[in-house]
């Protein structure tokens, strides 16, 4: 079986000498939704800007979707990597909510009529089909984070990264949102403090500390660790 991320022995130093990562090998099966937690500085963040190449490995090998990270494949990889920040204003930067939809199928070079069934097709899969005409710097939190996978689902990427995806939201919000990613199909690699969405939705569980992978396992039974959860800075929900 042809995996959708495999990563082997990857390390990772930033320019001003600190080792973000160190052997790293992970891979994940097309469909899985993993999730990626750890304490703060563990560099969950760091792995996750690897996968479609905005870093690029110090040693060791990424391939996605069968595919090196290598320049001459950026532009297919970042097709099939929908990555999602922490912070959707980094990812809203247009007047209004379809123009932000529709940059990534505009970027390649699609035709005006399959550009606007990719922002509708998209805008529906987040229940926010009424919004398209809306400026996405006033809408709420929770809205613009939606937005935010739009602007990747426009683009019909294989697998969805998404960084602290719960971060900042009310409890309605939060509960709809969780509600959200259960319903998407994509395989999902999902970096979060949100221990109790990681208990509820996500079958895998990766823990990092120290730029290293520490454990691999099924959730619900590294949820029952409590001294692994501990040692690592994590909680129990």
């Amino acid at each position: 079986m042809r995996h959708t991320i495999e990563i082997e022995h990857l390390s990772f130093a930033y320019p001003d000498g600190r080792q973000a990562l160190l052997d790293v090998s992970l891979t994940i099966a097309p469909g899985e939704k993993t999730a990626l937690v750890g304490p703060n500085g563990a560099g969950k963040s760091t792995l996750m800007l690897h996968l479609n190449g905005i870093l690029r490995a110090t040693t060791g090998m990424v391939r996605v979707c069968g595919l090196d990270l290598r320049e001459s494949n950026l532009g297919r990889i970042r097709a099939a990597v929908g990555l999602v920040f922490q912070d959707p204003d980094d990812q809203l930067f247009s007047p209004t909510v379809f123009e932000d939809v529709a940059f990534g199928p505009l970027y390649q070079g699609l035709a005006e009529t399959d550009v606007r069934a990719r922002v509708d097709q998209a805008l529906a899969a987040v229940h926010m089909g009424d919004y398209a005409q809306r400026v996405s710097h006033h809408l709420s939190t929770g809205e613009k984070k939606r937005i935010a996978i739009s602007t990747v689902l426009s683009m019909q990427p294989e697998i969805l990264v998404l960084d602290e995806p719960t971060a900042g939201l009310d409890p309605r919000a939060r509960r709809g949102f969780i509600n959200l990613l259960r319903e998407l199909s994509q395989t999902m690699f999902v970096s979060t403090h949100d221990m109790r969405m990681v208990r509820e939705i996500f079958p895998r569980m990766v823990i990092m500390d120290e730029g290293r992978i520490v454990a691999d396992g099924p959730t619900h039974q590294l949820m029952n660790d409590t001294m692994l959860l501990e040692a690592h800075g994590l909680e129990r929900p």
